[in-house]
């Protein structure tokens, strides 16, 4: 049989040695605001099992409720902190009057002559509520868009295990609340008490290294997008640009299906950035950028190579099709405005297209369309021009 004393005890150093392991490991750092909570919402749930363990042992002359009042707390910023790490903005106008509301009902009752295993099942009714919540932010799917399409996109892995495990803990709770109400002792001898133990247990463990990891997981994909984005446009900077256009082509010589390849390149740029400064430069790159975005189709990869010059991959087109879709680019360019310290400017742009060839490598056909957008500015630019035929490899 489990010594529920001992157990609270080990509960209450663990929390707090969690909060101080994560104060070490972020210190000198920014940790996120949903990080921070977590680690006072730890170090609030040790601070309360250690009251609840010193209360019989020590003698503490305690306010009736207010242990429980600790354990709603901590809780209820443990709840703050998911939903601080998954962008709610909402969650105050819920979570804070909830909290309000059985901290107050608990010391109310208290006040008026309570026992302590009643002030028991009425908190572990409010954590049971409040991990349920967590168990809902967790594995709830997310909602993602994009131009052509909406959708639901199912929890990561991770965040299955800690759902779970907060779910598994919330029907412990309110199971061992049930079991003392029919008159058995709350978190006692019996099967509910024993599964709200062990749930209590993982809980610690789980959700202590599981959102540390959620943290760790947010910041690695973070990382990923600064070093594949360029910073100013939002597009694939030129590794990842070669990158994926390097993966279409292989999937496209596998597949035996065409592949167009465009190169892009802002018309009199310079001109534009001496005669009106480089913030209105860097505002025709961002125009650009937008404008691209929402004319090509959602397979479709456009990335800018280094200052002006940008290119664009188009799966599945034909030399017809690419040639269709950069006209529509050029012409939606030509109708976006940018605003200047000067007149609106009335951008254009130059563009060559090619196919790939079976067989032909990367390199070649970004040189042979590289070789048509030279040829598109040397005609009088605001053109599409198409590149030569490929040479096939023997």
């Amino acid at each position: 049989m489990i010594d529920t004393q001992t157990f609270t005890l080990a509960l209450g150093i663990g929390n707090i040695a969690f909060a101080v392991l994560m104060a070490g490991y972020t210190h000198g750092g920014a940790p996120s605001p949903g990080l921070r909570l977590w680690m006072w919402a730890r170090l609030g749930m040790g601070i309360s099992q250690l009251l609840g363990w010193a209360r019989p042992h020590l003698g503490l002359a305690l306010a009736p409720g207010l242990e429980g009042v600790a354990w709603i707390l901590a809780v209820s910023v443990e709840v703050a902190a998911y939903c601080v790490f998954f962008g709610f903005t909402r969650w105050g106008r819920l979570l804070l009057p909830i909290t309000a509301l059985s901290s107050a009902v608990v010391l109310a009752a208290g006040s008026m002559g309570a026992t302590h295993a009643e002030l028991s099942r009425m908190v572990a009714g409010v954590v049971a509520l409040y991990a349920a919540t967590m168990a809902w932010i967790l594995l709830r799917p997310r909602r993602f868009a994009t131009r052509h399409a909406a959708g639901l996109r199912s929890a990561s892995p991770l965040q299955l295990i800690i759902g779970v495990n907060d779910a598994l803990f919330a029907a412990a709770v309110a199971l061992s609340a049930l079991d003392g109400l029919r008159g058995n002792a709350l978190f006692g001898p019996g099967m509910a008490g024993e599964f709200a133990y062990l749930m209590g247990y993982l809980l610690m463990i789980v959700n202590g290294f599981g959102f540390l990891l959620l943290c760790k997981q947010k910041d690695d994909a973070e990382m990923e997008r600064l070093a594949t984005t360029d910073f100013l446009t939002g597009l694939p900077n030129r590794h990842a640009f070669l990158e994926r256009a390097e993966q279409a082509r292989l999937a496209a010589q596998r597949q035996r299906q065409p592949l167009a390849l465009m190169m892009i390149d802002i018309d009199h740029f310079k001109q534009l950035n001496d005669r009106w400064g480089h913030a209105s430069g860097d505002e025709a790159l961002v125009v650009f950028a937008r404008t691209a975005r929402d004319v090509l189709r959602e397979h479709e990869t456009i990335g800018r190579l280094g200052g002006e010059e940008f290119a664009m991959i188009l799966p599945g087109a034909q030399l017809d099709e690419a040639v269709q879709a950069a006209q529509r680019l050029r012409l939606a360019v030509r109708a976006a405005t940018v605003i200047t310290s000067g007149p609106s400017y009335t951008m254009t742009v130059s563009i060559g297209v090619v196919l790939l060839d079976p067989n032909e490598d990367l390199s070649g056909a970004l040189a042979r369309a590289d070789h048509a957008l030279y040829a598109a500015k040397r005609d009088g630019r605001d053109r599409v021009e198409i590149g030569e035929p490929g040479r096939r490899r023997a």
